[in-house]
């Protein structure tokens, strides 16, 4: 099986996000695999050691995407591919979706992996937009595959329920909590990593312009959300503190 994985590199969920001249602040930042990325590319493993083939992890960036590139085959990739985006301006669901289905169309293709959605952005859109321009068929949040006879049978995750689905190969689909467990990087693994081939292409490899790629949207402000602010102790007995929490609730918050 030709298995390929999407991967993005985000912030380290520990970090603590700024804002400096009205942009994100990433100088000192630790940065990671997207966590639901993780699911992905232990999914893609497990398949490939389960029918054979190659795991591919491709990723739209810079140049320091190279480490994030390097853990992922430490877990077990084959191989990875980084999409320079230094030539590009600003980087938005559109810009990345078509820089990474450049790539993939001219590639065997039997199943895309990627995450659910990304910790930083969480808009969940370059999965979908990706199938959609590759005009393959896609599922989302998905919690279990099985892939037999050409076709997958899937178990998404929809608001609480479950939802199983079978496609015909290729398909793209979004890993979300509870597929699996991802493996750590062993130091075997970490050690073979450094041999295993790692390719940068920029948009002239890809015979893509930069208006070909142009952002469709754009940023107005970022700005962190107000200071919480200090809870309310309701005093008197129960009858008392429903009544005042009423009160409160319409004349303050205003939701009922």
């Amino acid at each position: 099986m030709n298995i390929f994985v999407i991967m993005k590199r985000t912030f380290d969920t520990e970090e603590k996000i700024s804002i400096s001249g009205g942009r994100i602040d990433d100088s000192g930042a630790e940065f990671i695999i997207n966590p639901y990325d993780e699911y992905a590319i232990e999914e893609a493993i497990v398949l490939r050691d389960a029918h054979g083939g190659e795991v591919t992890v491709v990723t739209v960036g810079e140049e320091d995407a190279e480490k994030e590139l390097r853990t992922a085959l430490a877990m077990g990739a084959d191989k990875a591919v980084l999409i320079d985006s230094e030539e590009v301006d600003e980087l938005d669901q559109f810009t990345t979706a078509t820089l990474l289905a450049t790539y993939l169309k001219d590639q065997e293709v039997d199943i895309i992996l990627g995450g659910n959605v990304a910790v930083d952005g969480g808009s969940g859109q370059v999965g979908p937009r990706v199938a959609e321009l590759l005009n393959i068929a896609q599922v989302t949040t998905i919690t279990k595959l099985t892939v037999a006879d050409g076709k997958a049978t899937i178990v998404r995750d929809v608001e609480g329920d479950e939802e199983t689905v079978e496609v015909s190969l290729p398909v793209l689909v979004t890993a979300q909590q509870g597929l699996n467990e991802p493996r750590y990087p062993s130091l075997p693994g970490i050690m073979k990593a450094k041999k295993k081939p790692l390719e940068t292409l920029d948009l002239d490899d890809l015979d893509l312009d930069e208006d070909d790629v142009e952002a469709k949207t754009t940023t107005v402000e970022i700005y962190l959300p107000p200071a919480k602010q200090a809870g309310k102790i309701l005093e008197g007995d129960s009858a008392t503190q429903v009544k005042e929490l009423v009160s409160l609730l319409k004349s303050e918050a205003k939701v009922i």
